[in-house]
């Protein structure tokens, strides 16, 4: 079955960016040197949105009283108020542009300007976090997810062949790094692991859309199961592309079963993903299901 990946991927690049901005990361892990790990601490209000915790459990000695008091007026600012955290992190980097606080806050950034919906913006300061902490699951995994999703036109343009590339290096390093964190001791095991587990859903959820803008839907298959399995907040755009990945590769059954998934959650993805389901549902009726 063919169906052309410009058309029913345009659902993806808006309503995925939404989904991306408003909860694919309620905690963020990151990485240091030594090994350690830190969640960012989670906040109950909706949408959830991350703060940014330093990259290591040691708070960076501050260069001067002035400087460590801007950091924490920086850090009061509500993440949810995504044009003032990005007023107030702007500030700072002009203020202190070589500041020890500029991790947490190229991290905090890329995270506000993925509310706002600049991409650019987002991978400009998500990459230049990656620069200072290469080893940041929870930019490598937001960077892995939101960059394929943010794709328009064709999959072969020079642009969008850079993009999926760092996509998939960021998606894959992530699913490497994730599993090796170490446990804080202020963190219960069932949080650590929630949060490991919204990492690594992130990160497959990237690389199986990947494999779907390159036309590898069986590869995306895999990906985007495990991006559901695990996540402990499912993404419906994650079952919309998974069924339409099944649809593609006329596995009709799990397509259904993926477009009822995504149906039964509310948001903008109900109506495409029932009327897919049906369509799907068709399908079987008439064709041949392939082989798993």
């Amino acid at each position: 079955m063919k169906i052309k990946w410009n058309v029913w991927l345009k659902t993806v690049t808006g309503v995925g960016l939404l989904v991306c901005a408003n909860g694919a990361a309620a905690a963020i892990l990151h990485y240091d040197q030594a090994g350690q790990s830190q969640p960012a601490p989670q906040q109950s209000d909706k949408p959830k949105t991350p703060d940014v915790t330093p990259l290591t459990l040691d708070v960076p000695t501050p260069v001067n009283a002035e400087e460590d008091a801007a950091y924490k007026a920086f850090q009061a600012v509500n993440q949810n108020d995504a044009a003032k955290k990005i007023e107030a992190g702007e500030a700072f980097l002009l203020k202190y542009p070589e500041s020890r606080f500029k991790s947490p806050v190229y991290g905090a950034l890329a995270y506000a300007y993925l509310q706002t919906g600049n991409t650019q913006k987002m991978q400009e300061y998500g990459e230049k976090e990656l620069t200072i902490a290469p080893n940041d699951v929870s930019t490598l995994a937001l960077l892995g997810q939101t960059l394929p999703r943010s794709l328009h036109g064709s999959a072969g343009s020079p642009e969008a062949v850079q993009t999926l590339a760092k996509a998939e290096q960021y998606s894959k390093q992530a699913i490497e790094i994730t599993p090796t964190l170490q446990k804080p001791e202020n963190l219960t095991d069932e949080a650590f692991t929630s949060a490991k587990n919204q990492t690594l859903a992130m990160a497959h959820s990237g690389l199986g859309l990947v494999y779907v803008r390159r036309g590898k839907n069986a590869e995306a298959i895999p990906e985007l199961e495990q991006a559901v399995k695990i996540d402990p907040n499912p993404d419906p755009v994650n079952y919309y592309l998974l069924g339409m990945a099944n649809k593609i590769t006329s596995h009709f059954d799990d397509a259904v079963a993926a477009f009822n998934k995504c149906a039964a959650m509310n948001g903008p993805m109900q109506g495409t993903c029932k009327a897919q389901g049906e369509d799907a549902k068709k399908l079987g009726a008439t064709q041949l299901s392939a082989p798993k």
